[in-house]
């Protein structure tokens, strides 16, 4: 069951046990230069608001419909980051117009591991955008469908399902008896700063945007731990923010602070680490696109505003990974 609570989507999988709950929400977020460099990780600006599709089934269109889910307001060339909060383990599938988010192809049923093409929750906390290679990200931007951008139109050369889907497989029950995972660990957060500065196509796509350092973590289980008999699946469509209002009546977020000025204004940056864990090898698939500012300089396009470098200081480092009582001695 897909329950829609505090702008969270929350699956629950009390069939298989009662700790089978996984909670998954979308950050806004700054969007990071597309200049090639390679950023650190952004803060969350705070939860986008989610909305049942079935509740304006009258003024969204009819694919909309057909796919069911939720949706949610993104401005042209916004970012998004999605959150994941749960102790009991999840294989989570995240796709982009149907297109693995992490191995760059189309979105086909089930689990694979050659490549592993899933995130295992909870030790993958988040993810940004689409991995390239290991350790590096291109950030998840959006952009109208059918122009051309989105990782779905690069690859497959259409402009036909846009949004973003989620495939949730909980772990088997008695291999999480079995495992038992320490749930005192740390709790991670990139913080949520709320402060903000000051009918079009409704369908909008993710792009590949600026570079990213983030490691999609390697799967620590064994493919037959996940229970792929019981799933669940939601389609969440991007709305372009100007159509939001036509849609729900309601006024979408206002429009996100720009990298220049979030960094003007000395808040943090973020690196995460987990001692314990690989890091998938990437997907060459998705390091050949192109991203949102090179696909713009092919077209004689300027689609990314206010896209100039930054020096991004400071940074707060995360860190998983270390034994109970374990002393890191970093460096000096």
């Amino acid at each position: 069951m897909i329950e829609l609570k505090n702008d969270q989507l929350v699956f629950r999988f009390a069939d298989v046990h009662a700790d089978a709950r996984l909670t998954i929400e979308f950050q806004r977020t700054l969007r990071i230069p597309d200049d090639d460099r390679t950023y650190p990780l952004p803060p969350g600006l705070g939860r986008f608001p989610i909305r049942h599709v079935d509740d304006f089934a009258v003024n969204v269109p009819e694919p909309w419909i057909e796919h069911g889910g939720v949706m949610l307001p993104m401005y042209q060339s916004e970012a998004l980051w999605v959150n994941f909060h749960s102790s009991y383990p999840f294989a989570v599938r995240v796709a982009t117009g149907k297109i693995d988010a992490v191995t760059g192809k189309q979105l086909r049923p089930g689990l694979g591991r050659d490549p592993q093409n899933y995130l295992a929750i909870p030790e993958q906390p988040w993810l940004d955008g689409y991995c390239v290679k290991r350790g590096e990200i291109r950030q998840f931007v959006a952009m109208p469908l059918g122009a051309g951008y989105s990782a779905e139109e690069q690859i497959t050369g259409a402009a036909e399902s846009g949004g973003l889907q989620l495939v949730a497989y909980p772990m088997k029950a008695k291999v999480y008896e079995r495992l038992r995972l320490d749930r005192a660990g740390l709790v991670l957060g990139r913080g949520e700063f709320t402060k903000v500065f000051a009918m079009a196509a409704p369908d909008m796509g993710l792009a590949p945007g600026g570079r990213m350092r983030q490691e999609i973590f390697d799967d620590p289980h064994k493919l037959t731990d996940w229970d792929q008999d019981h799933s669940g699946r939601c389609f969440v469509h991007l709305a372009n923010s100007f159509a939001w209002r036509q849609i729900t009546g309601e006024v979408p977020p206002t429009v996100p602070p720009t990298a220049k000025e979030y960094t003007k204004a000395g808040l943090p940056w973020f690196e995460y680490y987990d001692d314990r864990l690989e890091a998938v090898a990437g997907s060459s698939i998705i390091e050949q696109l192109k991203s949102v500012a090179g696909m713009g300089r092919e077209k004689g396009d300027v689609p990314l505003p206010e896209n100039q470098a930054v020096h991004a200081t400071p940074i707060v480092v995360l860190r998983k990974g270390l034994a109970k009582g374990q002393v890191r001695e970093g460096t000096f």
